[in-house]
């Protein structure tokens, strides 16, 4: 097919998404740069060098690589991806931040490479799932090389330690499955095995337990392992309506509120924006995976069906999980918010993935 127009909708949404990132990041980041580094806007700075730079570059270039490519380099991908995550544990290249082994130094700059790991098994397992044939016939042939590759991924996450990856990657592989064509019990018998197995994760570390326990009983321990998430709520609710204003006038990032600019950084967004603002954000969030299901839906093959409906479901449930649990709606995961947190290797991968996704907008039917 030829190309036709992109998706400006999407593209449009993207950029307001990365330009409210960069909007919160400004206000939520100044007390913690000073502090660290003695200027204000440090986090800011970083953010726009090694994050927002690269990753424009990486969407210009993946809006310009035909999609049906990364399907001849998604096995490739996937072992690259697969060795830089295996470097976090190596001593003169592992970066460590309290007990998590999750990134990678490389000169004046660092990269987790598990964010790498998301966009490569969309195409890996898009591409294994996209091969001609009986619907059930591909599903089971599929299995086999899945498991490994996905039990490789685990028990590296497992030794970081890294929880959240894992949701996140089951998250990907239940939607690609489901989007294949699996069936319904299928689904639902594989979905609670993997919850009974999370479940015992959680069960098995004390940290995690805790987290659990917080979510179903707020009210204990305040002071202890329930101080993230009801200083977090007592930011949301502090900013009312309109919000105490952006800048200076938030409270809860002068040191009350753990990861102001990571995990945290929606509860900032919330005080100081108040459910106006937060309400704005999530709107943001809902009409991307609209766009990114309607790209899906006609999408010109299979394969392209199946990155698109990834990509829009990776980028969705992950500020879908993050809003919710530092909202008090679920278990706190650790997981960033795409386009808005701190990282710039997120943000860059982020980026790459939605140059993907606006490159299938062009053949659609």
């Amino acid at each position: 097919m030829k190309p036709h127009q992109p998706d400006y909708i999407l593209i449009f949404i993207v950029f307001i998404l990365v330009a409210f990132g960069l909007t919160i990041l400004s206000s939520a980041s100044v007390v913690l740069s000073q502090n660290i580094f003695g200027q204000n806007y440090y986090f800011l700075k970083h953010q726009l060098i090694y994050g927002l730079s690269l990753g424009l570059l990486f969407f210009f270039v993946c809006q310009k690589i035909h999609y049906k490519h990364w399907r001849k380099f998604a096995f490739p991908l996937i072992l690259l991806s697969l060795f830089f995550l295996g470097l976090v544990f190596i001593p003169e290249i592992g970066y460590s931040y309290g007990k998590a082994k999750r990134w990678i130094t490389l000169g004046s700059f660092s990269i987790q490479p598990f964010e790498f790991i998301k966009i490569t098994y969309i195409l890996y397992l898009s591409a294994l799932l996209c091969k001609r044939g009986e619907v059930n016939k591909v599903l089971k042939e599929s299995l086999i090389p899945l498991l490994i590759i996905t039990s490789v991924i685990g028990l590296m996450v497992l030794f970081q330690p890294n929880m959240s990856a894992l949701i996140i990657i089951a998250v990907i592989a239940f939607t690609l499955y489901f989007l294949a064509g699996a069936k319904i019990s299928y689904l639902v018998g594989t979905a609670s095995l993997v919850l009974v197995g999370l479940f015992a994760l959680i069960k098995a570390v004390p940290y995690r337990m805790d987290r659990l326990t917080i979510f179903l009983h707020p009210e204990l321990d305040p002071q202890g392992i329930g101080y993230q998430i009801n200083q977090a709520l007592l930011a949301i609710g502090s900013g009312g309506l309109f919000g105490l204003g952006l800048g200076a006038h938030g409270v809860q990032k002068w040191g009350y509120l753990p990861e102001p600019i990571g995990d945290s950084i929606f509860a900032i967004t919330a005080e100081e924006l108040g459910l106006i603002g937060a309400g704005i954000l999530v709107i943001l969030f809902v009409l991307l995976a609209c766009r990114g299901l309607k790209i899906a839906k006609n999408a010109p093959n299979k394969f392209g069906c199946l990155v698109a409906g990834g990509i829009t479901c990776w980028l969705f449930f992950q500020a879908f999980i993050n809003i919710t649990a530092i909202s008090g709606l679920s278990p706190l995961t650790g997981m960033p918010l795409p386009f808005i947190s701190y990282g710039g290797t997120a943000l860059v991968v982020a980026l790459a993935g939605a140059g993907i996704l606006v490159n299938i907008s062009k053949y659609t039917k």
